[in-house]
């Protein structure tokens, strides 16, 4: 147990991507609205979608997220370790928001001991700020072959003394399996910390539900404390790419009267979340491609980031990507390159450290006259700038990246940085072709921006209209919590708390 503890409310699942990290960012806003004094927490993370604080450490874009919601100032305590794979068996772990080495699944799992400590000394700081403790769990909390070296779930919850909520998810179906079973395997003193269970995702008549709810609630021995229904007017930063497993190659192309834009799938993709705003935005329709195909009917092609670019750079040779590439170029076809798409874009990727995998240099597509070498030193920055355009566009991100790109004569730059961390600066960002058609950014983010997100697909497609209105960030956390909210039993969540409900 932490020496000084503040209220705590752990949120684990049943599984991976049961919703979690959104039922979590509903209830920073929730309780944060309430008057109370909250923060997220998360020991662990494996997520190749992180965010960079603004005193320049790395955290899981989840718990920046949540950050916002709770109108916090986000710091590397909300998650302490984060693992960010790079091949199928291996990662760099981020500790307490700094580098700190490059692991295989086995090497990291033999002694856990290290990571768990550098965990708990967040949260009990975290503890010692704040008045409570919105804490996330990871996966399956009843992962039983790894429950004696887990530190993100049920330890965690034993050392923070929190009120457990299971989450389960309706929509994949077999919901009463999904919380009866895993009560069943975890320990009894574990169990005992297990205080409801929120059903999310439902579909339907809620009356036709209700019977189940008894059921659940006589057969797993805890109250539900609610059934929230599927949401679509938020999307938070989701933790890997498990969520786009489904949507990856779909058989149809663009419809009629929207801005095509495919975005190639790569094995590492990181920090996919940069194309949220693409899909969100009604006149835009999104699709990420695996295979190859014909990119006929799309105004505009994106790379994403990649954890493993030389990895990923020679599975889109092998599977046949550059040739369709190089058509879409040739006719027109707006070419997008982020962070390690960038990298992919230009001539060549030198890695003589081994920072990614085996030391040595690829070749890249060529697209932009540019080279990239990875070094030991990540940059980490919250940085702003304004496009080299006319119309001399503002434009924020933020940076992570290993790769120092240089540009060569004649080649200009996608836009000049004029902060990086707060601090002015004078520098620039990407590369942009002699037509324009060719763009490539280490800034993440930067389709949140309107006026940019409407830069790049108007140039793409001239026919592009932006949807009328476009929800902001706090409006969304706003709309998100009502509606979880209206659908939880908020005096009994309270109660978990210690808090009464009625002075609220």
């Amino acid at each position: 147990m932490v020496k000084c503890k503040a209220a705590s409310i752990a949120v684990f699942g049943t599984a991976s991507d049961v919703g979690k990290s959104v039922i979590a960012t509903a209830l920073c806003r929730i309780f944060r609205d309430a008057g109370i004094d909250v923060a997220p927490y998360k020991a662990q993370n494996m997520s190749n979608n992180s965010g960079v604080t603004p005193d320049g450490f790395e955290i899981g874009r989840a718990q920046i997220a949540q950050a916002e919601a709770a109108r916090v100032v986000p710091t590397a305590d909300m998650n302490p370790v984060l693992l960010k794979p790079n091949s199928d068996t291996g990662a760099q772990v981020v500790l307490q928001g700094k580098v700190c080495s490059t692991e295989t699944a086995k090497g990291y799992f033999r002694d856990t001991s290290v990571w768990a400590a550098a965990a708990l000394d967040s949260l009990e700081r975290l503890m010692q700020r704040h008045e409570l403790l919105v804490i996330e769990g990871a996966g399956s909390c009843a992962e039983m072959n790894l429950y004696e070296r887990d530190f993100v779930n049920f330890r965690t919850a034993r050392a923070a003394g929190a009120s457990v909520v299971l989450v389960a998810d309706i929509d994949r179906g077999g919901v009463f399996a999904q919380v009866v079973g895993t009560l069943a395997v975890i320990p009894p003193e574990d169990r005992a910390l297990v205080k409801g269970v929120i059903i999310n995702r439902f579909r339907g008549d809620i009356e036709l539900f209700r019977d189940g709810m008894r059921m659940l609630e006589e057969m797993a021995g805890v109250p539900v404390l609610g059934v929230v229904p599927y949401f679509r007017g938020f999307s938070i930063d989701a933790e890997d790419a498990v969520p786009l497993a489904s949507i990856v190659d779909p058989a149809m192309e663009p419809a009629a009267g929207k801005t095509g834009v495919a975005a190639i799938y790569f094995p590492h993709i990181s920090n996919f979340t940069d194309l949220s705003p693409l899909e969100e935005d009604t006149a835009v329709e999104l699709h990420y491609l695996h295979y190859p195909r014909s990119l006929e009917n799309y105004s505009m092609l994106v790379l994403p980031g990649s954890k493993n670019v030389r990895g990923d750079l020679d599975w889109l040779l092998r599977l046949g990507w550059e040739e369709r590439i190089r058509e879409f170029r040739e006719r027109g076809g707006l070419i997008v390159g982020l962070c390690g798409g960038y990298q992919i874009l230009g001539r060549s990727i030198s890695d003589p450290l081994g920072v990614e995998g085996e030391p040595g240099t690829s070749a890249g597509l060529g697209l932009l006259d540019c080279d990239t070498v990875l070094e030991s030193e990540k940059c980490l920055c919250n940085a702003s700038g304004i496009l080299d355009d006319a119309d001399g566009v503002k434009c924020r991100g933020y940076e992570i990246h290993m790769g120092r790109t240089v540009l060569s004569q004649g080649l200009r730059p996608f836009m000049r940085v004029v902060t990086r961390n707060g601090s002015a600066v004078s520098d620039t960002d990407g590369a942009v072709s002699g037509d324009g058609k060719v763009i490539g950014t280490y800034f993440h983010g930067i389709f949140d921006e309107p006026q940019v997100r409407y830069r790049f697909l108007s140039l793409a497609d001239p026919e592009y209209r932006p949807a009328r209105h476009e929800h902001g960030i706090e409006e969304s956390y706003d709309r998100l919590a009502s509606h979880v909210a209206a659908h939880l039993d908020l005096e009994k969540l309270y109660s978990m708390i210690g808090k009464p409900f009625e002075s609220l």
